[in-house]
C-alpha cells in the first residue's frame, strides 16, 4: 500500500486500488497521468469510485485528455 501525505482516506483507497503510474497530487484531489486509452481508464475509475462508495468525483477537459490525464477529486 502507498501513502501520500494528506490525502482524504478515500483518494488514498482509490490510489490503492486503480493503481495509477504516475499521478499528481494537487489541492484537491490528483491528477492521474499517463493513461493509453482515457476513455476506458475514466470508466474504470468513475466504476470503482461507484464500487467502493467513495467521496470522489472524475474531472476531465480537452485539454487533459490530450495528454492522457484526468482528475480524481474529493467532494
Amino acid at each position: 500500500m502507498s501513502t501520500v501525505n494528506n490525502l482524504s482516506k478515500d483518494l488514498q483507497k482509490f490510489i490503492d486500488k486503480f493503481e495509477p503510474n504516475k499521478f499528481k497530487v494537487m489541492r484537491s484531489g490528483i491528477e492521474v497521468k499517463g493513461m493509453n486509452n482515457i476513455h476506458e481508464a475514466i470508466e474504470t475509475a468513475k466504476g470503482l469510485i461507484e464500487k467502493l462508495k467513495l467521496n470522489l468525483q472524475v474531472s476531465h477537459n480537452a485539454e487533459m485528455v490530450s495528454y492522457g490525464a484526468f482528475e480524481v477529486r474529493t467532494l
